[in-house]
């Protein structure tokens, strides 16, 4: 996977929020123009590069600024007029910084989707007014629902080849809201653009009066994310052991990880997974110093008030409310790989700080996405999304999927050749 470089504001605030969002949809919807209107409007593109983009549209003849040039990062996806990674851009707003990966909408490259979704709070599935809901964008949005994505936009763009008529886009609207019922989408609402000449992307449109639901970017700004936070389930994965540099800090031991769920204090019991043994937080440190809480995504020092062994791969926890130690794992996976995989294949998995050996024990089903019925399978094909029963070597520390998005999830690794071939979510786990 690819990351193309980003644009950011000069002068930008760390200290507002992140959103971190994925485009997708159907091919030639238009996700990167959508991208480069909003990099455009919000004026963080460079004089050099808007001075490129002219060049580069008048050279295609395109007749038009093409701001989906903005996004299309390599060049063999300029000549061809395709994208096919997953290209990343940043932009910030005066209250709201963002960070947006475009995904490919073309059905061979679900694992493109899977990959730049991961992360996402926020999904933005584009639909063209003219042709409403297909195939990729119920796909899309089960994908979306699958992965835990707390949000879903509908940006039902190319409104002004309908003559920004009302009609067609609440139409398809109600598409939208049985679709979304149907997926168990938690939050999603549709909106009204034309990203090609800028309606109601950024700035509203005089042209869809009728509208009086806010522009995508005033929707953007206003969903409330600090509420998806795990603060329940208090996880951190050990991802290092700090041990005694010098003779003057010989009793310091501290561990090192990103905060998976849950508020971290000093004075919290504290259990080791999967030794099982007890303790209290002395403290939770950053190179700042102490913090009075710790909380999910922060990266964090524990410091415990008991010496105990403690590896790489362990997994701190609330001793009332402990995960799973599993050895069997029943989980909806993405194939990455153009290597099959049948029944019995021997895999790594990854799984936060921790690796095991696995056998792919059974596939229950591989997931239809045109109709998305189950259709029984041997093995695992390329983009294939299926449910499957997965037994360890050794016990992983997990939660459902539902419960922790990174506790609940896992890579597969080809061992021969170092390659991540699957991405998995925990749907069952037993010791």
């Amino acid at each position: 996977m690819s990351a193309t470089s980003s644009v950011v504001a000069e002068g930008e605030d760390t200290r507002t929020e992140l959103l971190r969002l994925v485009t997708c949809g159907s091919v030639d919807d238009g996700k990167s123009t959508l991208i480069g209107r909003l990099l455009y409007d919000t004026k963080q593109v460079m004089a050099d590069q808007l001075e490129h983009v002219e060049e580069t549209s008048e050279r295609r003849g395109d007749g038009y600024v093409n701001l989906a040039l903005l996004t299309d990062g390599l060049r063999a996806e300029r000549e061809q007029g395709i994208t096919i990674d997953v290209a990343y851009r940043s932009f910030v707003t005066p209250t709201r910084r963002f960070q947006l990966a475009d995904a490919p909408g073309h059905v061979q490259y679900t694992r493109n989707m899977v990959t730049g979704a991961s992360t996402a709070d926020v999904a933005v599935v584009l639909l063209d007014a003219r042709r409403g809901v297909i195939e990729q964008t119920t796909r899309h949005t089960y994908i979306a629902a699958m992965l835990g994505i707390p949000h879903i936009v509908f940006a039902v763009n190319k409104l002004d080849l309908v003559e920004f008529e009302e009609a067609p886009f609440r139409a398809i609207e109600a598409e939208l809201d049985v679709l979304a019922e149907r997926l168990g989408v938690r939050d999603s609402f549709a909106i009204p653009i034309a990203a090609l000449p800028g309606d109601n992307v950024v700035e509203p449109s005089e042209r869809l009066g009728w509208w009086d639901g806010g522009t995508f970017l005033e929707r953007l700004e206003t969903i409330e994310i600090a509420g998806d936070r795990d603060a329940t389930h208090r996880r951190l994965p050990v991802q290092w052991v700090i041990r005694p540099m010098s003779d003057q800090h010989h009793d310091f031991r501290g561990y090192a990880g990103q905060v998976a769920g849950g508020e971290w204090r000093a004075g919290d019991e504290v259990v080791v997974l999967p030794s099982g043994r007890t303790t209290t937080v002395a403290s939770v440190e950053t190179h700042d110093g102490s913090l009075e809480v710790a909380v999910q995504g922060q990266s964090v020092v524990v410091r415990l008030a008991d010496a105990l062994d403690v590896s790489r791969g362990d997994l701190l926890s609330d001793p009332a409310d402990r995960p799973v130690a599993a050895r069997v794992l029943e989980a909806t996976v993405c194939w990455m790989s153009e290597r099959p995989a049948p029944t019995g294949s021997l895999l790594a998995i990854k799984h936060t700080t921790r690796w095991s050996r696995a056998i792919l024990d059974e596939v229950l089903f591989v997931l239809d996405v045109e109709t998305l019925e189950e259709v029984p399978a041997e093995g695992l094909a390329l983009n294939d999304l299926a449910r499957v029963r997965l037994r360890l070597a050794g016990p992983v520390i997990v939660d459902p999927y539902t419960v922790n998005r990174q506790t609940g999830s896992f890579i597969l690794v080809d061992e021969a050749t170092n390659e991540t071939v699957g991405a998995g979510m925990i749907r069952a786990a037993s010791g």
